[in-house]
Order: structure tokens, then C-alpha cells, then sequence
């Protein structure tokens, strides 16, 4: 995956314009091809686990269905990036429209730099010369600099979840949030919106990196070490200061939250997720969530699972804080991708749920949880981007009023993916949470897993409503249109909808592989 982002720099530094959006395509999803292959080559012959360069990471079974996860998301994710025919060019913006002032303005504004029959399709488009071909403005159109960008950002989530010290966790730490700080504002319309929401995530990613590091050193500190198994050695019997453990904890397990968007500490994912490109929205909605977790398991399950007692009660109130910060700030959004922010942030606190219960049970009930909410965030926002205005993307809830009767199959698609974050039956959000809630209850967290069955009915509103307003309302006249989507965008979606339908018939098919070992140091 590092090789293929290089290649894909060098990419960018030699090939024509004109010629670059196909090969980074093919480069990046013939490399998460092969990479998923050689993944499931080596789970085949693979043992109990093992630690590798230098004991930095660690390769065990949560890591092998980790990868393979990420790997499959990033999959789809590619596929909505590249996708250039719901959006003349793609949804990123052009050189051309960058060196721009006049287009640029407009970009930000939300309007169109023309007006008539055409500004749909044309609006924010880049027109190097008026003989310039629709085909050859389309490649122009776009910068494929943000395929070596999420390989080198899904790279660092696959270090991510497999680092085995604190030091390596925070290196790959930076080198999945750069790119994405970068990803995040290159959309092609509503720019400021998009830098805006990029400088925000930058200043506060930057405090949480803050936090991690400073927690790392206290740790360090502590333990005199920043392996993972001698800070679990040294919290099971030392006469050390717990002022050091119990700072350490706090600030690192506070940068990790942040990074999972975890409830109180979600300030950044509600304009983040509105402002950025929503292929990257989705990319990062469901990619990053499953790395962040992934450490989170690690970091609580193998480093500090000896001083449990400390911290395992302060991570019941942050659990209680996300699902009902995502609850009640999600009832009262009128945008789509900030209610489906809000919605993740509920989610982060299920996942958090099983997280904390410390037992094999909890740990595969997350891994599975973790799958199926990142195929199904992926068709969500697949599908969001389908539903525009002459302006973009039609993200304020009145535009989806009596979309069933515009286009009843997107309709139908999206019902079925809403139904699927509710936690309805027959889907896969259903038996994640059904996991997730047994191994809590299981591990005597029966309190907890009563206020988050109530949290999750009523999250079931939010997204009931949006299904009402499909089916039961009136479309606009002059509402937004469905636009017919790709090649690339159908396939996202389609794999999205079919893992979502399986994991909630067939679950078996991904909980054999998530419950069959711990992690190892």
C-alpha cells in the first residue's frame, strides 16, 4: 500500500494530465486487489499471531480482519473518488478553477458562474478553451493527486491498528490525518466550505495529536517503556507515582477518542463531514472509525487492561455522552450529511460499549460492528451524492421530500440503508448491535447496555423521518433531480447494500473470522 501511494506521487510528477486519472485508478484498486489477495493468502497459513519490525507491530487475527476491512472499504471508497459522471470532472476541484478568481468565488458562494439551462452541468466546471471537449475537460477537471493521498492515509490506518508500541501508533497516527486534512478541502463546489471545514479539522486534529503525544510521554515516564506490554507490566504492580498512569491514560486515550469521534470529543465531525467532498466523507466515515477503534481495542485490551478499575467506569460516562450527544443534536439537523455525523457519533458510543467490556466476546462483537457500519456508511453517502440541485449536492432535508416518487430505486435503496444504521432486523446494523449488546451484558454492564437500547430507538426517529419525507411528501416542483449514476458509484453502492444484506442474514460469514483469537504484544 506505501509502495503504490509512491508510485502514485511519481505518477503525478511525470505522466500528462490528460493521462493520470487512469492510471492512479487502476493503480489504486488493482493495489488494494493484490494487497487484499496476499491478505487472504496469508490468513490462510496464518498461526496465533506475531510481532514484526523490531516488535513495532503487531500481526495477530483482530489485525488480519482489521486489514481486510480497511482494505474493502477503502475499496469502495476509491470507487466513489473516481467516479467522474454524476460530476462533470469529478467532485475535486481543477487547477483551472484554483487559478481562477472569478470561478473560484463562485465555487464558494454555492452559485454558478452561468446561468440557463445548462448550469447544472456546467456550473464550477473548469473550461481551459472554448474548443476544449466535454471528454477532455472531464479528465481536466480534476485532481488526481487524491488517490496517492488516500492510499498513503489508508496505509497509515493499516500501521494504525496494528502498532504495537505507542511511538509507532503515533507516527501512523499522522500519516492517516495529513492526507485526510488535505482531502477534506478539495471540493469542487462550495470551496470555502470545504477549506473551512479542512482548517478545522487540521487545528483540532493538532491538539488531539497534542494530547496522544503528551499522554505517550507520561506513560513513558511511568512505565520506562513505550511498548505496549511493558506499560501492561508495569500498571499490573509498580510503586511508581499514578499521577504519571493516570495523566497518561487520560490524555492518551483522549486523542484516540478524538480520532474515533467519539462523543464529547466530536467538535470537528459535523462541519467536517458537511464541508468535505462526499466521496472523502464517506471514506473517512467509515476507514478511519474502523482504525481508530482498532487501536482503541488494542491500546485498552493489551496496555491497559491491568488498570481496568481506573478507567473503566470514566469510559461508561463517555460512552453515555456520545450516544446522547449523537441523539439529541441529530433530531434537530435539517442537513442530511450533518445528521448522518451525528449519527456516527451515537454509533462510536455502541461501539465504545463493546470496546470496554475487555473479553474475546467484546472484541469480535466490535470487529464486526466496525464492518458493518463502514459498508453501509459507504452506500449512505453514495447515495447522498446522487440527490443535486443546480448548485450541488442536495444535503438539506426539504430536497428529499417525495423522492420516491422522482426515483422510487434510490428511494428504496436508501430506506433499506437507513432501516440498516437504525439497527432494524434483517440487516447488518441489527447484529452488530446484537453483538456488541451481548458481550456487554455478558461482562455485567447490564446499566449500560439498558441506556444505549434506549438511545438507539431513539435514534430510529432521525432516520424514520427521512423516510417519511420520501415517501409521504410532495415533490417540489423545482426540487433537485436524481442523477444517474456511474459505473464506479453504482458498484460502491451495490457492494454497500449486498455486505449490509449479508452480514444481517448470513452473519456467520464475517463473525467466524472476527471471534477467533486476541491480540498479541
Amino acid at each position: 500500500m506505501l509502495t503504490a501511494a509512491c508510485v502514485g506521487v511519481i505518477v503525478e510528477a511525470f505522466l500528462p494530465r490528460h493521462q493520470r486519472w487512469s492510471v492512479q485508478v487502476g493503480l489504486s484498486l488493482l493495489t488494494l486487489v493484490v494487497a487484499g489477495v496476499a491478505l487472504g493468502a496469508y490468513a490462510r497459513g496464518a498461526g496465533t499471531g506475531l510481532t514484526t519490525l523490531a516488535g513495532t507491530i503487531a500481526v495477530d487475527t483482530p489485525t488480519l480482519f482489521l486489514w481486510g476491512t480497511l482494505l474493502a472499504l477503502g475499496f469502495a471508497s476509491i470507487l466513489l473518488i473516481a467516479d467522474r459522471s454524476v460530476e462533470q470532472g469529478g467532485a475535486f476541484v481543477a487547477e483551472s478553477d484554483a487559478s481562477s478568481g472569478s470561478s473560484g468565488l463562485g465555487a464558494s458562494s454555492g452559485l454558478s458562474a452561468s446561468s440557463g439551462p445548462a448550469r447544472g452541468a456546467t456550473a464550477d466546471s473548469s473550461a481551459p478553451s472554448p474548443t476544449m471537449t466535454r471528454a477532455t475537460a472531464g479528465v481536466s477537471g480534476m485532481r488526481t493527486e487524491v488517490f496517492p493521498l488516500a492510499m498513503f492515509s489508508l496505509s497509515g490506518m493499516m500501521v494504525f491498528c496494528a502498532a504495537n508500541d505507542l511511538l509507532t501508533m503515533f507516527i501512523a497516527l499522522e500519516v492517516l490525518s495529513l492526507p485526510l486534512y488535505l482531502l477534506c478541502g478539495l471540493a469542487k463546489r462550495r470551496r470555502l466550505l470545504s477549506q473551512e471545514a479542512a482548517v478545522k479539522y487540521f487545528l483540532l486534529g493538532a491538539f488531539a495529536s497534542a494530547f496522544f503525544l503528551y499522554g505517550l510521554a507520561l506513560l513513558y515516564g511511568y512505565s520506562g517503556s513505550v511498548k505496549l506490554a511493558a506499560i501492561s507490566e508495569a500498571t499490573a504492580g509498580s510503586d511508581r507515582s499514578d499521577t504519571l498512569l493516570f495523566a497518561g491514560i487520560g490524555l492518551l486515550v483522549v486523542g484516540l477518542l478524538f480520532k474515533a469521534s467519539v462523543g464529547p470529543f466530536h467538535a470537528w465531525t459535523p462541519d467536517v463531514y458537511h464541508g468535505a467532498p462526499t466521496a472523502v466523507t464517506g471514506f473517512m466515515a467509515a476507514c478511519t472509525k474502523v482504525a481508530a477503534f482498532g487501536a482503541i481495542l488494542r491500546v485498552l485490551q493489551v496496555a491497559l487492561e491491568a488498570s481496568s478499575w481506573e478507567w473503566h467506569y470514566v469510559l461508561w460516562t463517555v460512552a453515555v455522552l456520545s450516544m446522547l450527544i449523537g441523539v439529541v443534536l441529530g433530531l434537530t439537523q435539517t442537513d442530511i450529511k450533518r445528521m448522518i455525523a451525528y449519527s456516527s457519533i451515537a454509533h462510536a458510543g455502541f461501539l465504545l460499549v463493546g470496546a470496554i467490556a475487555l473479553t474475546d466476546r467484546g472484541l469480535s462483537g466490535t470487529l464486526f460492528y466496525l464492518l458493518a457500519y463502514g459498508f453501509t456508511t459507504v452506500a449512505v453517502f453514495g447515495v447522498i451524492s446522487l440527490v443535486r440541485t443546480s448548485e450541488g449536492e442536495a444535503t438539506h432535508l426539504s430536497g428529499w421530500a417525495g423522492l420516491a416518487k422522482r426515483s422510487p430505486l434510490v428511494a428504496a435503496v436508501f430506506t433499506f440503508l437507513l432501516l440498516a444504521l437504525a439497527g432494524i432486523p434483517m440487516t447488518s446494523g441489527f447484529m452488530g448491535k446484537f453483538y456488541v449488546f451481548s458481550a456487554a451484558v455478558t461482562d455485567g454492564m447490564v446499566p449500560l447496555v439498558v441506556i444505549a437500547l434506549v438511545a438507539s430507538a431513539a435514534a430510529a426517529f432521525f432516520y424514520l423521518r427521512v423516510i417519511v419525507l420520501m415517501y409521504f411528501n410532495e415533490p417540489a416542483a423545482d426540487g433537485p433531480t436524481v442523477s444517474v449514476p456511474g459505473a464506479f458509484t453504482t458498484a460502491a453502492i451495490t457492494l454497500g447494500v449486498v455486505v449490509t444484506l449479508l452480514l444481517g442474514v448470513l452473519p456467520t460469514l464475517a463473525w467466524n473470522w472476527a471471534n477467533v483469537g486476541g491480540f498479541v504484544s
